[in-house]
């Protein structure tokens, strides 16, 4: 028998689905339970400041939770330095404050109106003054990665053939398509969220939970007990079955 542990998949601002997700983890494994947040806790949803301010409170409380960085809680971190500084990956057309991205719904969220037809000095100036330090460095120090004997967790997913160990800070937020390709064992089974799926997915060597909750869609709860993966719901655990042994 193993320790369950426990994890939520991309959370973008979504408070009530956040209490909601922490529910069904409290009913099926108490108060105690181990969990892993996969990133993503800010933008396109209306409370990324009240869902950092959660995530803080259930730190400074010494809650048995690992929080990992997603690449939109990184680009918050970036916008709110001196000069705001953009993330090169994006396309030439994006930035942060850019609804596609939904910077400007976290800044909203402090009372700070990003509207696209203002300038970004403003915009930068009054986010300094509204968002606390303290949020900034809840930002900065979140961990990049989770492992277990059996499991790793990461926000995006791994550089495939690359020793877990050696995974940079850049892959384990954004990398999508060379991870998502990849059919072959993984040292180890990898947790991620960051691209959105219909519903969590087993695929083999991977476990996606990103299931859209940036996009109003609910947020999943996910255990890993003995080799198995369940999705968490109202009526109980709903197993995970990896996609070729579902066919």
């Amino acid at each position: 028998m193993t320790n369950p542990i426990y994890a939520i998949g991309d959370i973008h601002g979504q408070l009530a689905e956040l209490h909601r997700a922490i529910a069904l983890i409290e009913a099926d494994g108490g108060q105690d339970a181990k969990i892993v947040f996969l990133g993503d806790y800010t933008d396109r949803g209306p409370d990324s400041r009240s869902v950092i301010e959660f995530l803080m409170e259930g730190q400074a409380q010494g809650r048995n939770w690992t929080l990992l960085k997603g690449n939109h809680d990184d680009m918050f971190w970036k916008f709110m330095q001196i000069p705001p500084q953009h993330e090169p990956f994006l396309p030439a057309e994006l930035h942060w404050l850019h609804p596609r991205l939904g910077g400007d719904t976290t800044l909203g969220s402090y009372g700070v109106d990003a509207d696209g037809k203002r300038r970004m000095t403003h915009i930068h100036a009054e986010a300094l003054e509204a968002v606390p330090q303290s949020h900034v460095d809840f930002l900065n120090n979140l961990q990049m990665s989770y492992e277990t004997e059996n499991l790793f967790f990461a926000h995006a997913g791994i550089i495939p053939g690359v020793a877990l160990n050696e995974q940079s800070e850049f892959d384990l937020m954004w990398v999508r398509q060379e991870f998502h390709n990849h059919q072959d064992l993984h040292p180890k089974i990898i947790v991620h969220g960051h691209t959105p799926v219909s519903q969590a997915t087993h695929y083999g060597n991977r476990v996606n939970l990103d299931s859209g909750a940036g996009y109003g869609k609910p947020l999943t709860a996910a255990v890993f007990e003995n080799d198995a993966v369940y999705r968490l719901t109202s009526t109980g655990r709903d197993a995970l079955i990896p996609l070729h042994l579902a066919k």
